[in-house]
């Protein structure tokens, strides 16, 4: 006997719901009350895996506004007393000096936090510790910090790992940071369209001068992805902007390639 869709679909659900789904919730749940998931800074019980409990949420310096517009860098409030009582003067549409002597190849930056004591472990545990589930958290910060960019925006990009870096890691904290991105944004995203072709050594100790020397022409679209971007918007994300070299050689060879607008988001930002 024939089975129509309707019994099938009735058959094998509950509702509109798949079973297979309903017993995945239902052994995490279970798993979770054997093993709560934890924050893994403070270890403090939290509701799910990726968390960062309250305690450690509430250390983080966010970067809020005034920020320069261009390289999201966070401007200095300076506090100034009229007619007795103090008040606040608040830089507003404003581009910080740098950018204006330098202007860099991206159009806009953002961050999400400071990269400072305060953020530093997670940033380094998300990034060489294995702690990948942070990605849960820093996509909640990264959505907020770059809500602006993503008006406009057509296709998201995670700065590339070199292939032998990549196989030393096992993951690319930038690419997981993008598909977190895309789950909540809906934007498309790609990791192989931004090609990394030069294994450069690590930047922690560079001057900015030999940051900008050590990534350049580290990056390479084909021609064939160069058609993928070409009159795009695209959003470069990162972990961390030190410098903000690597972040301007991506927007860099992006913009030549054809991409009409690039925009970066970190989930940290050095500031100093």
């Amino acid at each position: 006997m024939a089975h129509n869709k309707e019994s099938l679909f009735s058959h094998f659900s509950l509702g509109r719901i798949p079973v297979a789904l309903l017993t995945r919730r239902l052994f995490t749940r279970c798993f979770d009350f054997i093993l709560p998931p934890r924050c893994p800074e403070s270890g403090k019980i939290v509701d799910k895996n990726g968390q960062i409990s309250p305690q450690v949420w509430k250390n983080i310096d966010f970067i809020q506004p005034p920020f320069c517009l261009t390289c999201g860098k966070p401007f200095e409030v300076i506090e100034i007393a009229s007619g007795g009582a103090d008040s606040t003067q608040v830089p507003d549409h404003l581009t910080c000096g740098d950018c204006l002597s330098h202007p860099p190849h991206y159009d806009r930056a953002r961050a999400a936090m400071m990269y400072n004591d305060s953020s530093r472990s997670l940033i380094l545990m998300f990034k060489h510790g294995d702690k990948t589930l942070l990605n849960q958290s820093f996509g909640a910060m990264l959505a907020g910090a770059g809500a602006d960019l993503f008006t406009h925006c057509d296709l998201i990009l995670p700065v590339p790992l070199h292939r032998w870096r990549l196989l030393r890691r096992r993951y690319n904290q930038s690419a997981l940071l993008a598909y977190k991105l895309h789950a909540l944004t809906r934007i498309p995203t790609n990791p192989f369209i931004l090609e990394r072709v030069r294994a450069t050594p690590p930047q922690g100790h560079l001057s900015p001068l030999e940051r900008a020397q050590n990534v350049k022409s580290a990056f390479f679209i084909s021609p064939k992805n160069a058609k993928k971007i070409a009159g795009k918007n695209v959003i470069v994300v990162d972990d961390v902007m030190t410098t903000g070299a690597t972040a301007n050689e991506c927007a860099q060879i992006l913009k030549k390639s054809g991409a009409a607008r690039v925009d970066i988001l970190c989930a940290a930002k050095v500031v100093k």
